[in-house]
């Protein structure tokens, strides 16, 4: 059984590479989850991007996905638990309703190989034997580069390092004396914490008709990133937000 995990961008139907659109054109069935947390937009957003850059002759199987603790105690253990779930449920469609013969696609935020779940999980199916699976992987523009592009940044300081991270970690990396800084799957905005010694270039839902951005001193613009995240959720019902913090210098 072959398996094509596609990189489809931060959100907007233009974002795709040609060799994604290549890619979307060689699959008979695609998979989808269904996060059950009111966030049908991203579903059409998914078919938006199947309209404009196939000619419809597919199938789409969407799969209930596994409940997953927010705000765990031991998150690693948590997460690790996920994906075994998702690998059970994903296993269970396979087996069920695909034909050796066709291949099967999933449809990836941004890109594979950056804070996505997908690649783990199938190779927690390849490792569990039930299915002989074979599976490549098709990058796909990040919400990071979009960001870069919007705010005309080089995100490393002249032969300095980056470091990407998550809110949840923001405090450690900061700590640890890192001072250029890509930050995502910050629901709470963990910055809002740091000293005023810090510049911010923000944004969210990039890609889409409703994308927001916000530059500046940190403390001087968080009420304008609070304000374009209320719009954002009020437009799409969701946000997806990424910033670089840079250490004023």
């Amino acid at each position: 059984m072959r398996l094509r995990l596609i990189g489809i961008g931060p959100g907007g139907p233009d974002d795709l590479t040609v060799a994604a659109v290549k890619a979307l054109e060689s699959v008979d069935v695609f998979l989808v989850a269904d996060k059950q947390r009111g966030v049908d937009d991203l579903v059409s957003v998914r078919e938006q991007i199947l309209c404009r850059h196939t000619t419809g002759r597919y199938r789409t199987i969407v799969v209930p996905d596994p409940p997953r603790d927010r705000a765990p105690e031991q998150y690693g253990t948590e997460v690790r638990d996920w994906h075994a779930a998702r690998a059970e449920a994903y296993e269970a469609v396979l087996n069920a309703e695909i034909r050796d013969e066709e291949t099967v696609g999933f449809l990836v935020w941004g890109d594979p190989s950056l804070y996505d779940s997908t690649i783990r999980v199938v190779e927690r199916i390849r490792d569990r034997g039930v299915l002989d699976i074979d599976y490549d992987v098709v990058p796909g523009v990040s919400s990071i580069q979009l960001l870069a592009a919007r705010h005309r940044l080089v995100f490393n300081r002249i032969g300095g390092p980056i470091t990407i991270t998550t809110g949840r970690r923001l405090g450690e990396e900061v700590a640890s004396g890192a001072d250029n800084l890509i930050v995502m799957l910050d629901g709470q905005l963990a910055c809002r914490e740091l000293d005023g010694a810090w510049d911010i270039w923000w944004g969210a839902n990039l890609g889409t008709v409703d994308e927001e951005l916000v530059a500046g001193r940190l403390h001087d613009v968080l009420d304008a990133i609070d304000v374009a995240r209320v719009r954002s959720r009020s437009a799409r019902g969701w946000v997806m937000d990424t910033y670089l913090l840079r250490r004023a210098r």
